[in-house]
Protein backbone atom coordinates (compact mmCIF):
# COMPACT_ATOMS: atom_id res chain seq x y z
CA UNK A 1 0.00 0.00 0.00
CA UNK A 2 1.17 3.56 -0.37
CA UNK A 3 1.00 5.83 1.61
CA UNK A 4 1.08 9.66 1.44
CA UNK A 5 1.94 12.13 4.58
CA UNK A 6 1.21 15.86 4.68
CA UNK A 7 2.13 17.54 7.90
CA UNK A 8 6.08 16.87 8.59
CA UNK A 9 6.14 18.54 12.25
CA UNK A 10 8.04 16.80 14.86
CA UNK A 11 5.31 14.38 14.83
CA UNK A 12 4.53 13.84 11.37
CA UNK A 13 8.49 13.18 10.95
CA UNK A 14 8.32 10.67 13.50
CA UNK A 15 5.57 9.00 11.81
CA UNK A 16 7.09 9.00 8.64
CA UNK A 17 10.39 7.34 9.96
CA UNK A 18 8.37 4.38 11.87
CA UNK A 19 6.44 3.87 8.38
CA UNK A 20 9.74 3.92 6.46
CA UNK A 21 11.31 1.57 9.15
CA UNK A 22 9.04 -1.00 8.56
CA UNK A 23 9.30 -1.00 5.18
CA UNK A 24 6.92 0.93 3.81
CA UNK A 25 6.48 3.29 0.82
CA UNK A 26 6.34 6.61 2.05
CA UNK A 27 5.79 9.85 0.20
CA UNK A 28 5.67 13.19 2.24
CA UNK A 29 4.36 16.64 1.90
CA UNK A 30 4.64 20.14 3.89
CA UNK A 31 4.05 23.67 3.57
CA UNK A 32 7.78 24.31 4.46
CA UNK A 33 9.52 21.92 2.08
CA UNK A 34 13.10 22.24 3.89
CA UNK A 35 11.59 20.26 6.64
CA UNK A 36 11.05 17.04 3.95
CA UNK A 37 14.86 16.95 3.49
CA UNK A 38 15.62 14.55 6.70
CA UNK A 39 12.92 12.30 5.48
CA UNK A 40 13.72 12.30 1.79
CA UNK A 41 17.69 10.91 3.06
CA UNK A 42 16.01 8.59 4.75
CA UNK A 43 14.09 6.84 2.07
CA UNK A 44 10.93 9.03 1.64
CA UNK A 45 9.95 10.50 -1.58
CA UNK A 46 8.64 13.94 -1.63
CA UNK A 47 5.67 15.86 -3.50
CA UNK A 48 5.05 19.28 -4.93
CA UNK A 49 1.93 19.66 -3.69
CA UNK A 50 -1.37 17.80 -1.28
CA UNK A 51 -2.57 17.03 -4.84
CA UNK A 52 0.13 15.32 -5.82
CA UNK A 53 0.90 13.51 -2.71
CA UNK A 54 -3.09 12.28 -2.78
CA UNK A 55 -2.27 11.09 -6.61
CA UNK A 56 0.42 9.07 -5.30
CA UNK A 57 -1.04 7.53 -2.57
CA UNK A 58 -3.57 4.46 -1.63
CA UNK A 59 -3.65 5.85 2.17
CA UNK A 60 -3.19 9.45 2.72
CA UNK A 61 -2.15 10.39 6.29
CA UNK A 62 -2.44 14.16 7.62
CA UNK A 63 -1.68 15.77 10.72
CA UNK A 64 -1.58 19.31 10.65
CA UNK A 65 -1.74 22.48 13.19
CA UNK A 66 -5.34 23.37 12.83
CA UNK A 67 -8.83 23.80 11.52
CA UNK A 68 -7.29 26.72 8.81
CA UNK A 69 -4.34 24.18 7.90
CA UNK A 70 -6.74 21.38 7.24
CA UNK A 71 -8.92 23.38 5.25
CA UNK A 72 -5.83 24.53 3.04
CA UNK A 73 -4.45 20.76 2.55
CA UNK A 74 -7.55 19.70 1.32
CA UNK A 75 -9.62 22.64 -0.25
CA UNK A 76 -7.05 25.16 -0.86
CA UNK A 77 -5.49 25.36 -4.54
CA UNK A 78 -3.58 21.93 -5.24
CA UNK A 79 -5.16 20.56 -2.42
CA UNK A 80 -5.91 17.15 -1.78
CA UNK A 81 -9.64 17.39 -3.16
CA UNK A 82 -8.74 18.43 -6.31
CA UNK A 83 -6.81 15.35 -7.10
CA UNK A 84 -8.57 11.85 -8.54
CA UNK A 85 -9.10 10.44 -4.70
CA UNK A 86 -11.83 7.92 -5.59
CA UNK A 87 -11.29 4.58 -3.74
CA UNK A 88 -8.63 6.07 -1.47
CA UNK A 89 -8.70 6.76 1.88
CA UNK A 90 -8.16 9.62 4.14
CA UNK A 91 -6.94 9.32 7.44
CA UNK A 92 -7.13 12.52 9.49
CA UNK A 93 -5.00 12.84 12.53
CA UNK A 94 -4.66 15.87 13.89
CA UNK A 95 -6.90 17.32 17.34
CA UNK A 96 -9.99 19.03 15.34
CA UNK A 97 -13.37 20.12 16.27
CA UNK A 98 -15.78 17.50 15.39
CA UNK A 99 -17.53 19.50 13.28
CA UNK A 100 -14.59 19.72 11.03
CA UNK A 101 -14.15 16.28 10.71
CA UNK A 102 -17.95 15.83 9.89
CA UNK A 103 -17.28 18.25 6.68
CA UNK A 104 -14.29 16.52 5.93
CA UNK A 105 -15.91 13.24 5.73
CA UNK A 106 -18.78 14.70 3.47
CA UNK A 107 -16.95 16.49 1.60
CA UNK A 108 -14.53 13.06 1.14
CA UNK A 109 -17.37 10.98 0.42
CA UNK A 110 -18.75 13.25 -2.27
CA UNK A 111 -15.06 13.09 -4.16
CA UNK A 112 -15.95 9.09 -3.54
CA UNK A 113 -13.36 8.89 -0.93
CA UNK A 114 -13.26 6.97 2.64
CA UNK A 115 -12.14 9.43 5.14
CA UNK A 116 -11.44 8.71 9.25
CA UNK A 117 -10.81 10.92 12.29
CA UNK A 118 -8.18 9.34 14.14
CA UNK A 119 -6.23 11.58 16.49
CA UNK A 120 -3.51 9.99 18.42
CA UNK A 121 -2.57 10.42 21.90
CA UNK A 122 1.10 10.27 22.54
CA UNK A 123 4.23 12.57 21.57
CA UNK A 124 7.40 12.20 19.70
CA UNK A 125 9.33 8.94 21.25
CA UNK A 126 5.47 6.96 20.96
CA UNK A 127 4.77 7.86 17.45
CA UNK A 128 8.42 7.29 16.56
CA UNK A 129 7.92 3.36 18.44
CA UNK A 130 4.94 2.71 17.09
CA UNK A 131 3.09 3.04 20.72
CA UNK A 132 0.50 5.93 19.81
CA UNK A 133 -3.18 5.24 21.03
CA UNK A 134 -5.40 5.78 18.35
CA UNK A 135 -8.79 7.46 18.49
CA UNK A 136 -11.01 6.19 15.18
CA UNK A 137 -14.35 7.77 13.95
CA UNK A 138 -15.73 6.24 10.80
CA UNK A 139 -17.26 3.65 8.93
CA UNK A 140 -16.23 0.06 10.03
CA UNK A 141 -14.85 -0.70 6.45
CA UNK A 142 -12.85 2.28 6.29
CA UNK A 143 -11.56 1.76 9.95
CA UNK A 144 -11.02 -2.33 8.57
CA UNK A 145 -8.72 -0.57 5.55
CA UNK A 146 -6.78 1.02 7.59
CA UNK A 147 -5.75 -0.78 10.46
CA UNK A 148 -2.59 -2.31 9.38
CA UNK A 149 -1.07 0.81 8.86
CA UNK A 150 -2.28 2.12 12.44
CA UNK A 151 -1.08 -1.24 13.65
CA UNK A 152 2.32 0.13 13.01
CA UNK A 153 1.91 3.42 14.80
CA UNK A 154 -0.05 2.53 17.18
CA UNK A 155 -0.26 0.08 20.56
CA UNK A 156 -3.75 0.92 20.73
CA UNK A 157 -6.78 1.63 18.07
CA UNK A 158 -10.04 2.46 19.26
CA UNK A 159 -12.82 2.91 16.95
CA UNK A 160 -15.33 5.26 19.00
CA UNK A 161 -17.89 5.54 16.70
CA UNK A 162 -18.96 7.73 13.67
CA UNK A 163 -16.98 10.77 11.93
CA UNK A 164 -16.40 13.11 14.44
CA UNK A 165 -16.61 10.57 16.99
CA UNK A 166 -12.82 10.33 17.00
CA UNK A 167 -12.27 13.79 17.45
CA UNK A 168 -14.24 14.24 20.10
CA UNK A 169 -12.58 11.54 22.18
CA UNK A 170 -9.47 13.08 21.79
CA UNK A 171 -10.97 16.74 23.10
CA UNK A 172 -11.92 14.04 26.13
CA UNK A 173 -8.77 12.41 26.60
CA UNK A 174 -6.62 16.24 26.32
CA UNK A 175 -8.64 18.24 28.37
CA UNK A 176 -7.75 16.63 31.93
CA UNK A 177 -4.09 17.05 31.90
CA UNK A 178 -4.38 20.79 30.11
CA UNK A 179 -6.54 21.59 33.35
CA UNK A 180 -4.14 19.64 35.46
CA UNK A 181 -1.13 21.71 34.41
CA UNK A 182 -3.04 24.55 35.73
CA UNK A 183 -4.21 23.48 39.30
CA UNK A 184 -1.20 22.17 39.94
CA UNK A 185 0.54 25.43 39.32
CA UNK A 186 -2.15 26.48 42.19
CA UNK A 187 -1.62 23.28 44.12
CA UNK A 188 2.75 24.13 44.07
CA UNK A 189 1.61 28.27 45.42
CA UNK A 190 -0.37 27.19 48.43
CA UNK A 191 2.77 25.05 49.90
CA UNK A 192 5.05 27.79 48.73
CA UNK A 193 5.86 29.29 52.06
CA UNK A 194 7.33 25.54 53.24
CA UNK A 195 10.35 26.67 51.16
CA UNK A 196 10.80 22.78 50.26
CA UNK A 197 13.08 22.30 47.29
CA UNK A 198 11.76 21.81 43.83
CA UNK A 199 12.75 18.51 42.78
CA UNK A 200 11.70 17.10 46.42
CA UNK A 201 8.47 18.72 45.92
CA UNK A 202 7.93 17.29 42.63
CA UNK A 203 8.70 13.64 43.98
CA UNK A 204 6.59 14.41 46.79
CA UNK A 205 3.35 15.31 44.42
CA UNK A 206 4.41 12.38 41.62
CA UNK A 207 3.73 9.83 44.05
CA UNK A 208 0.43 10.83 45.20
CA UNK A 209 -3.27 9.48 44.05
CA UNK A 210 -3.73 12.92 41.96
CA UNK A 211 -0.88 12.95 39.77
CA UNK A 212 -1.08 11.86 36.11
CA UNK A 213 1.24 9.58 34.24
CA UNK A 214 2.43 12.59 32.21
CA UNK A 215 3.99 14.30 35.65
CA UNK A 216 6.73 11.04 35.77
CA UNK A 217 8.03 12.71 32.36
CA UNK A 218 7.92 16.23 33.24
CA UNK A 219 8.09 16.61 36.86
CA UNK A 220 11.67 17.15 36.44
CA UNK A 221 10.71 20.03 33.91
CA UNK A 222 9.23 21.92 36.07
CA UNK A 223 11.39 21.39 39.16
CA UNK A 224 13.66 23.39 36.92
CA UNK A 225 11.35 25.89 36.21
CA UNK A 226 10.46 26.20 40.07
CA UNK A 227 14.47 26.70 40.59
CA UNK A 228 14.39 29.46 37.73
CA UNK A 229 16.08 27.44 35.02
CA UNK A 230 15.18 29.09 31.47
CA UNK A 231 11.82 27.50 30.09
CA UNK A 232 12.52 24.57 27.25
CA UNK A 233 10.83 23.15 24.26
CA UNK A 234 8.82 20.37 23.65
CA UNK A 235 6.98 18.15 21.46
CA UNK A 236 3.73 19.40 22.95
CA UNK A 237 3.99 22.88 23.99
CA UNK A 238 2.08 25.79 25.18
CA UNK A 239 0.27 26.56 21.52
CA UNK A 240 -0.57 23.78 20.78
CA UNK A 241 -2.12 23.37 24.03
CA UNK A 242 -3.53 26.31 23.75
CA UNK A 243 -5.20 25.74 20.55
CA UNK A 244 -6.78 22.60 21.76
CA UNK A 245 -8.04 24.18 24.85
CA UNK A 246 -9.64 26.91 22.91
CA UNK A 247 -11.30 23.70 20.67
CA UNK A 248 -12.51 22.38 24.09
CA UNK A 249 -13.85 25.15 25.68
CA UNK A 250 -16.00 26.06 22.06
CA UNK A 251 -17.15 22.49 21.24
CA UNK A 252 -18.35 22.33 24.89
CA UNK A 253 -20.36 25.36 24.95
CA UNK A 254 -21.59 24.29 21.92
CA UNK A 255 -23.94 21.56 23.36
CA UNK A 256 -24.72 23.88 26.45
CA UNK A 257 -22.08 23.08 29.06
CA UNK A 258 -19.99 25.50 30.68
CA UNK A 259 -16.57 24.26 30.40
CA UNK A 260 -15.80 26.64 33.88
CA UNK A 261 -12.32 24.40 34.64
CA UNK A 262 -11.61 24.13 31.03
CA UNK A 263 -12.08 27.98 30.27
CA UNK A 264 -9.90 29.12 33.61
CA UNK A 265 -6.96 26.88 31.78
CA UNK A 266 -7.28 28.37 28.53
CA UNK A 267 -6.97 31.75 29.95
CA UNK A 268 -3.61 30.84 32.09
CA UNK A 269 -2.51 29.34 28.59
CA UNK A 270 -3.71 32.33 26.62
CA UNK A 271 -1.80 34.55 29.16
CA UNK A 272 1.50 32.08 28.71
CA UNK A 273 1.45 32.82 24.61
CA UNK A 274 0.90 36.63 25.37
CA UNK A 275 3.79 36.24 27.64
CA UNK A 276 6.28 35.19 24.57
CA UNK A 277 5.87 31.34 25.72
CA UNK A 278 4.01 29.83 23.03
CA UNK A 279 6.95 28.05 21.72
CA UNK A 280 8.09 26.71 25.01
CA UNK A 281 6.71 23.36 26.90
CA UNK A 282 2.73 23.00 28.10
CA UNK A 283 4.36 22.89 31.97
CA UNK A 284 5.65 26.36 31.73
CA UNK A 285 1.97 27.21 32.38
CA UNK A 286 2.25 25.55 35.90
CA UNK A 287 5.45 27.36 36.70
CA UNK A 288 3.65 30.66 36.09
CA UNK A 289 0.80 30.01 37.83
CA UNK A 290 2.88 28.49 41.08
CA UNK A 291 4.85 32.05 40.66
CA UNK A 292 1.54 33.86 41.12
CA UNK A 293 1.65 34.95 37.74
Amino acid sequence: MRIGLCGTGKMGSAMVLRLLEMGQAVTVWNRDAAKCAPLVAAGASQAASPAELAAASDIILTILLNDAAVDSVFRGPAGIFSAPIAGKLIVEMSTLRPATTEALAADARAHQAGCLDCPVSGSVLPAREGKLFALVGGADGDVARARPILELLCRRIEHVGTNGAGARMKLAVNLPLMVYWQTLGEALALIQPLGLDPDRTMDILSDTSGAPAAIKGRGAMIAAGLAGAPPSSSSFDVSAAYKDLVTMVETGQAMGLKMASTSVARDAFASAVQAGLAGVDATQVTVRTAQGV
